[in-house]
């Protein structure tokens, strides 16, 4: 851990979803995390205290928005508020999990476009500058009118699969929609792909048809968020009926509702691959499931932005 940034303008605060991961990242730097209190009043209303001066301070604030998601947000835009009312430089927010990405289109009438309106309220609260990884859409990039960096995962989760030397590799997307990302993870691990083109009733495997050659492959199922666990699951069970070897599985968001880690534990894959944008839970920390840190990458992003160095090289 190196000390260069002890005495620096550079300051990162961690909000209560992902203390362990701001602790990582701080780590990295070399710095310690930012003094700060979050509380909740009897009605729940949350208080914010932050407790050393950041004035003129370059400040990154860590929080993901998982559930509960308002909780989660509300805390990040009363953060952005009291480090604007305390004179921060500039006020940079790294969201490793960008909660409501799903809802970035009407996709039926009279719908909202929600992860529009969480940009809109992050820009209007005072953030300067927004640093997630693997956003839904990437897209949604344009919601915000202040620079956004992408980060991506995939090379993480690339080189924990390239140092299994598995052999016969085919990289499958679970849906149209997961072409591009397979095809980043597919590229690292010098392997093919493959589509899961689902026809008829949602998640059946019996109808679901697979989009290039799995037979006697090994085969890694890619997605940025793993939530039910059906559309995951399924594809492994259409993988096997159509012959494949053996099966693995890699997510950078583990939102694991319900009961996806018993529909995990219960299926064909054999290791589920994850990053660590949302903790996981003592209850989700099973053997079949392996996370990885985000933080070194992170880490970087956050010196190269202070420095005003690139950071387009972290975005593949």
């Amino acid at each position: 851990m190196s000390n260069t940034y002890n005495n620096s303008k550079l300051k990162v605060f961690s909000l209560n979803s992902n203390l362990s991961l701001a602790e990582e990242i701080v780590h990295h730097i070399g710095i310690d995390l930012g003094q700060s209190s979050v509380k909740t009043f009897s009605d729940g209303e949350i208080q914010i205290n932050i407790e050393e001066s950041i004035r003129g301070c370059d400040v990154f604030v860590i929080q993901s928005t998982y559930d509960p998601v308002e909780d989660h947000i509300m805390e990040l835009l009363i953060m952005i508020d009291a480090l604007k009312r305390a004179s921060a430089a500039s006020i940079n927010v790294v969201i490793p999990y960008y909660g409501y990405a799903r809802q970035d289109r009407k996709s039926r009438a009279r719908e909202p476009i929600t992860a529009k309106l969480i940009a809109d309220l992050i820009q209007k609260a005072g953030a300067n500058r927004i640093i997630s990884i693997d956003l839904h859409a990437p897209q949604a990039q344009g919601f915000f009118n202040i620079p956004v960096d992408p980060i991506s995962a995939v090379p993480i989760i690339g080189s924990y699969l390239d140092a299994k030397q598995l052999e016969d590799i085919v990289v499958v997307a679970p849906d149209h929609s997961s072409v591009s990302r397979a095809r980043h993870l597919a590229d690292q691990l010098k392997a093919t792909i493959a589509i899961v083109d689902r026809r008829g009733p949602k998640d059946n495997a019996s109808t679901i048809n697979i989009v290039g050659e799995v037979e006697n492959k090994t085969a890694i199922i890619i997605d940025d968020i793993i939530d039910t666990g059906r559309r995951i699951t399924s594809s492994a069970e259409a993988l096997k009926i159509h012959g494949t070897k053996q099966i693995y599985a890699c997510t950078t968001h583990p939102v694991l509702s319900g009961i996806a880690v018993e529909k995990i534990a219960e299926s064909d894959i054999k290791e589920l691959i994850v990053t660590n944008t949302i903790p996981l839970s003592e209850e989700k920390q099973i053997d079949k499931i392996t996370q990885l840190t985000v933080g070194p990458v992170v880490a970087e992003g956050i010196i190269r932005l202070y420095e005003h160095q690139s950071v387009s090289s972290l975005y593949n």
